[in-house]
């Protein structure tokens, strides 16, 4: 079995990624046209500055995964996870981990070292893998890595 390809996303990997996003919450055509403009850099988050990547985890030609994230203001943040997803018949294979280790790589490369992300309370199993990788909570529906490089320790 080849191993898995962890790589920047490019715009030819957003059907897959609108799919896979659409598995978690609203549906492909809802995201392909969010995912293409975050990509290009034409949507903004709120307090984001321009610098972002995408990661994609690839086995042969299927993307199973995606994280994406970007460079941030907010709340005294230094960047922000902005997506993660990983289709639900690919989980519990340290897809999502490996994604996290590449982000934090990309964060720490970026002199990003606090790091917010959107969690929502009633999302115990997003919350409950932050912790994991060594985030706490921010403030009510956020959390952060004080310094990302925690992310990086927990996933080795």
């Amino acid at each position: 079995m080849p191993a898995l390809l962890y790589q920047p996303a490019t715009e030819s990997d957003i059907e897959s990624m609108a799919e896979i996003r659409a598995g978690d919450w609203g549906s492909a055509e809802f995201w392909r046209p969010r995912i293409l403009r975050y990509m290009r850099g034409e949507s903004h988050p709120q307090s984001a500055l321009r610098p972002r990547i995408v990661f994609v985890c690839v086995d042969s030609d299927r993307v199973l995964g995606l994280i994406a994230g970007h460079l941030t203001q907010r709340f005294g943040c230094d960047g922000e996870l902005q997506w993660i997803s990983v289709r639900p018949e690919e989980r519990r294979r340290g897809i999502a981990s490996e994604l996290l280790r590449y982000l934090a790589e990309w964060f720490v490369a970026n002199q990003a070292r606090r790091v917010c992300v959107d969690a929502a309370p009633e999302n115990a199993s997003a919350r409950r893998f932050y912790l994991r990788h060594g985030a706490e909570d921010l403030r009510p529906g956020w959390m952060v890595w004080n310094d990302i490089r925690t992310a990086l320790k927990a996933a080795e």
